[in-house]
């Protein structure tokens, strides 16, 4: 069976025969619209984020790069019997671009084969490798969009918890993936930190940064205090003495919710005020 690739509401979808459909898949788990499954593969687990962040690959060689695209993310992982890598990749090349999908980048460093294309701003990625004869892939389909923003904050919510627990959770304080520099969409939410603080002028604080789980315990705690640091910086430029406040980096050691779910971590990735 060939594999055939097309565009939700552009072409009809294939109906594939019953015996190669999913009667060994996870459980709801199924093809993405974009790319249809070779045969005699299975889906062995899948995830779908509504805003979520993908490294996708454009080149290898010496100089190795890959493009950060955000949107709606779908992930599929494919295990495949008597399939070669490059045979994953050459069909997937031919699929998309047969629908008009232009082709970023295909190529390979063994044992893996990669294909990444986009149309508009729909991204599809195949990672192929090959072992023993079978095969595995993955597919990462990307509607690249901006996030809807659902979080809000008030300073005086924050000055109630703060007086009753001793601490509160800020979120909407936004930063680039892996770096500590604050997104300018930060400042509504950087302004009621700041008030809060101006109306409470005897409060000292600390700023505690917190990630979700992805990556080493290491790697997010020095983000984390990095991040938190960020945040100190800010309020001093903005007019709050520097000796009110402290910095404490906490990476993932006080997670708040589920990290196996794209929610959760989203409330463990926070900055947090703690009154001193």
């Amino acid at each position: 069976m060939k594999f055939y690739a097309l565009l939700l509401g552009i072409l009809p979808l294939v109906i594939l025969p019953l015996a190669v459909v999913a009667q060994d898949d996870a459980e709801g788990c199924k093809d993405t619209p974009m790319l249809t499954r070779l045969s005699g593969c299975a889906i062995a687990y899948c995830s779908k984020s509504d805003f979520d962040a993908a490294e996708l690959q454009t080149s290898l060689n010496k100089d190795p790069r890959t493009k950060h695209v955000e949107g709606k993310i779908e992930k599929l992982h494919y295990t495949c019997t008597g399939k070669s890598a490059l045979q994953v990749r050459r069909n997937a090349e031919q699929a998309l671009r047969g629908v008009g999908y232009a082709l970023d980048f295909t190529g390979y460093d063994l044992p893996l084969h990669y294909v990444t294309a986009h149309k508009g701003p729909q991204w599809v990625a195949v990672v192929a490798s090959e072992m023993s004869g079978d095969s595995t892939y993955d597919v990462t389909t990307v509607l690249t969009e901006a996030m809807q923003q659902e979080m809000t904050s008030d300073a005086t919510a924050w000055a109630n918890e703060i007086s009753q627990t001793g601490h509160a959770a800020i979120y909407g304080i936004e930063f680039d993936t892996g770096k500590a520099n604050i997104k300018p969409e930060s400042e509504k939410v950087l302004s009621e930190v700041l008030g809060l603080l101006q109306a409470q002028p005897t409060w000292d604080m600390k700023i505690e940064g917190h990630t979700d789980s992805v990556g080493t315990k290491a790697s997010n705690q020095a983000l984390s205090q990095r991040r938190a640091e960020s945040v100190v910086a800010w309020l001093v430029k903005n007019g709050i003495p520097q000796a009110r406040l402290t910095s404490a980096g906490l990476g993932d050691t006080k997670p708040v919710a589920d990290n196996t779910t794209d929610d959760g971590r989203a409330r463990n990735r926070r900055v947090e005020l703690v009154k001193q």
